[in-house]
């Protein structure tokens, strides 16, 4: 028992690429373990095999969609290691810059489910398991992303649902207290990702225009993750926003 107190256990999402596999690789170089979730078993292999702490880490495929797949991924950590001290909810999508008008219901409903519904199921497992493992409690950091305060051109299906999980970890952080789960947010703007990498060469800007903008080191937010993992359970950063200092958020544009 006290060897499994010692341990810090973490769930990841959307952990096989982008800022999920930065945050992974943090947490695993700073000694915790994590089980890496996504959708793809080869990318969790590859991030797992960088990190160097293969025995400190797993892979299991997940559909967080899926509300019986999100079960099995918290059952699966528990089973490795007894406990999960730390959800990063990750996992997320958008369209690509599709025209409102042009959306398709179906398009829709994939971003609602993934942003939104896939965020509320893994919350809600991870408040299942904190809450009755010994000793209680644990943290969730939910991404939120820039776009849970401003949108871009053409966004409306990930920005509203990111304007949504700032509703969820409002409404979790409260309901968290009474089981000693500290329930926060991240809102990152433009880190280098795969996904990012197209606002280096030029993305429209509210005014019609379109411009460069800045890219911070992807690490950079996985160290944002670990600070904010390794509080005591006393003290909370409801929100956080790390950002490419001179990406157009601030002003007018």
């Amino acid at each position: 028992m006290a060897e499994q107190e010692k341990r810090r256990v973490a769930v990841v999402t959307g952990g096989g690429t982008g800022i999920g596999k930065a945050a992974a690789l943090a947490l695993l170089r700073d000694g915790w373990h994590v089980a890496l979730a996504g959708r793809r078993q080869e990318p969790l292999d590859a991030a797992i095999a960088e990190s160097g702490a293969a025995g400190r880490a797993l892979a299991v495929p997940t559909d967080v969609t899926d509300a019986a797949a999100v079960e099995a991924l918290f059952a699966a950590a528990v089973k490795a290691w007894g406990r999960v001290d730390l959800l990063f909810n990750n996992a997320g999508m958008g369209l690509g810059g599709a025209l409102l008008e042009d959306i398709a219901v179906d398009d829709w409903k994939r971003v609602v489910d993934t942003n939104l519904n896939g965020m509320f199921y893994t919350i809600r497992e991870a408040f299942r398991v904190m809450k009755s493992q010994t000793p209680r409690g644990g943290r969730i950091i939910n991404n939120g992303s820039i776009s849970a305060h401003a949108p871009r051109p053409n966004s409306i299906a990930y920005t509203s649902t990111k304007h949504a999980v700032t509703g969820l970890t409002k409404a979790a952080s409260l309901d968290g207290r009474k089981y000693d789960i500290a329930v926060g947010q991240i809102d990152i703007g433009n880190a280098l990702t795969d996904l990012a990498a197209r606002m280096a060469k030029g993305v429209p800007q509210a005014n019609g225009e379109i411009a460069v903008e800045p890219l911070m080191d992807v690490d950079v937010v996985g160290q944002s993750v670990l600070y904010m993992a390794n509080l005591p359970l006393e003290a909370n950063v409801l929100f956080h926003t790390v950002m490419a200092t001179k990406m157009p958020f601030v002003g007018r544009g």
